[in-house]
C-alpha cells in the first residue's frame, strides 16, 4: 500500500504535469505545471481538515455524506488500522485520489483562467462534489448499498472530473483562435513522457485498490495493462484512418483513455474483457473528442470530458456484462443479472453526473460574483499565463 500510494501521487507530479503541461503553448506551459503542483498541496489540506471525513468515514448515519468525527484526523492513535494495514496508509492512498481528481480538470481550462481562480474552484469542488461521491460509492453510501460496482474510480474520479470539465470549458468560454487557429502541443516528447509516468502510476491506482497483495490486486493490474495497450494501437489506427499519420500524441491519448476505461472494472474483468474495454475506449473517446469540439462547439482543451468522463462511464457501464459471472474470465461480480447491475451502474453515473454539473455551475457563479470573473484578461491571455499570472518564462532561448 505505500508503493501504491507513491504510485498514484506520481501519477500528478510529475506524470499529470508533464502529459498537460507538453499540450498546451510554450508560454503557458508553467501555469499547467502550477496549477498541477499547487492543487497537489491545497487537495492534502482540505483531505487533512475534512475531507477524508467526510468521504470514507460513517459516523453521520446517513447515506449521503460522511461524519465528522475524524476531521483534522484528531481521532487517530499509533494503533489506529484499517483492515490489516495502518489506518495513516489508508489515508494517505485515498488522498492520492483526491489530489488527482480535481488535477484532471485542469485539462478543461488551460491558458486561459486565473490562478486564484483554480484554487478557490479546486478546494470548494472537493469538498462539494468529490466528498459526497466519494462517501456514496466507497463510504458506505446509498450507491454503495445498491451495489454499483467502482472498484477504483470510473464513477468517483472520472465521471465527476469529466462531466466538471465539461461544464467549466463551457462557461468559462473558448480560448482565443479555437478552433481554427489553435497552435499544436509545444512539446510531444513531454506529453510522452508524462503518459508514460501515467501509465506507470496508474498500477498503484488500480492494483492499489484492492488493498492487498493477493489475487485481486495482480488481475487488477494484468488488465489495467491490457485495456491501455489495446487502446493505444487502436486510437493509432483510428488516427491513422483519419488523417494519414498516426501520431504520437494520439497513441498516448488512446492510452489514457484505455486506463480510465478499465479503472471502474478492473477488479472485475479478466483478460478478454480488458482487450474489449480498450478497444472500445480507442475508438469511443477517440470520436467523443471531435463530437465535443467540432459539434457542441465546447473547448474543453485537452479532452478531458471526452477522455477521461466517456472512458470512465463507459468502463462503468460495461462491467456490468463483461464481469458478470466471470464468464469471460477475472474476479466476476455478484448480480442476478447483468440488466440488473447495469441499471445500477448507470444511477450511479447519472448521479455523479448530475451533482458535478450543478455544483459546477454554482461554484463558478459563486467565484465570479465574489471577484471579477475567473477568465484573464485577453491581453493576459495573448501575452501567455507563464508571465502574466507567475512572471517566469518555461524556455529561456537566447
Amino acid at each position: 500500500m505505500l508503493t501504491a500510494t507513491a504510485l498514484v501521487l506520481f501519477m500528478t507530479l510529475p506524470g499529470l504535469a508533464l502529459f498537460y503541461g507538453g499540450l498546451v503553448q510554450s508560454k503557458n506551459v508553467l501555469s499547467v505545471l502550477m496549477h498541477c503542483f499547487a492543487i497537489a498541496c491545497l487537495a492534502s489540506m482540505v483531505w487533512f481538515a475534512v475531507g477524508y471525513s467526510l468521504s470514507l468515514t460513517s459516523g453521520s448515519g446517513n447515506e449521503w455524506i460522511g461524519g465528522t468525527e475524524a476531521f483534522f484526523l484528531q481521532h487517530l492513535t499509533a494503533d489506529s488500522l484499517n483492515g490489516d494495514h495502518p489506518e495513516t496508509v489508508w489515508i494517505m492512498f485515498q488522498m492520492t485520489f483526491a489530489i488527482i481528481t480535481p488535477a484532471l480538470i485542469v485539462g478543461a481550462f488551460v491558458e486561459r483562467i486565473k490562478f486564484s481562480a483554480v484554487l478557490l474552484f479546486s478546494a470548494l469542488w472537493l469538498i462539494v462534489v468529490y466528498c459526497p461521491v466519494c462517501y456514496w460509492v466507497w463510504g458506505g453510501g446509498w450507491l454503495a448499498e445498491k451495489g454499483v460496482i467502482d472498484f477504483a474510480g470510473g464513477i468517483v474520479v472520472h465521471a465527476t472530473a469529466g462531466a466538471s470539465a465539461l461544464t467549466l470549458a463551457a462557461m468559462l468560454g473558448r480560448r482565443q483562435g479555437f478552433p481554427k487557429s489553435l497552435k499544436p502541443p509545444h512539446n510531444p516528447g513531454m506529453v510522452m513522457t508524462g503518459a508514460a509516468m501515467l501509465w506507470v502510476g496508474w498500477f498503484g491506482f488500480n492494483a492499489g485498490s484492492a488493498a492487498a497483495a493477493d489475487t485481486s490486486a495482480g488481475m487488477a493490474m494484468l488488465v489495467t495493462h491490457l485495456s491501455a495497450a489495446t487502446a493505444s494501437l487502436v486510437w493509432m489506427l483510428v488516427e491513422w484512418r483519419s488523417t494519414g499519420k498516426p501520431g504520437l500524441v494520439g497513441i498516448v491519448t488512446g492510452m489514457v483513455a484505455g486506463l480510465a476505461t478499465i479503472t471502474p472494472a478492473s477488479g472485475s474483468v479478466g483478460p478478454l474483457g480488458a482487450i474489449i474495454i480498450g478497444a472500445s475506449a480507442g475508438i469511443i473517446c477517440y470520436y467523443a473528442c471531435g463530437f465535443i469540439k467540432e459539434k457542441l462547439g465546447i473547448d474543453d482543451s485537452l479532452d478531458v470530458a471526452a477522455v477521461h468522463g466517456v472512458g470512465g462511464i463507459l468502463g462503468t457501464l460495461m462491467v456490468s456484462y463483461l464481469g458478470w459471472k466471470g464468464e469471460l474470465g477475472g474476479l466476476g461480480i455478484n448480480a442476478d443479472s447483468w440488466s440488473d447491475q447495469l441499471i445500477v451502474q448507470a444511477q450511479g453515473c447519472l448521479a455523479a453526473i448530475a451533482l458535478s454539473v450543478v455544483a459546477t455551475y454554482i461554484i463558478v457563479k459563486v467565484i465570479s460574483a465574489l471577484t471579477s470573473g475567473i477568465r484573464v484578461s485577453e491581453e493576459d491571455e495573448t501575452k501567455g499565463l507563464d508571465q502574466a499570472s507567475h512572471g517566469e518564462n518555461g524556455y529561456s532561448l537566447s
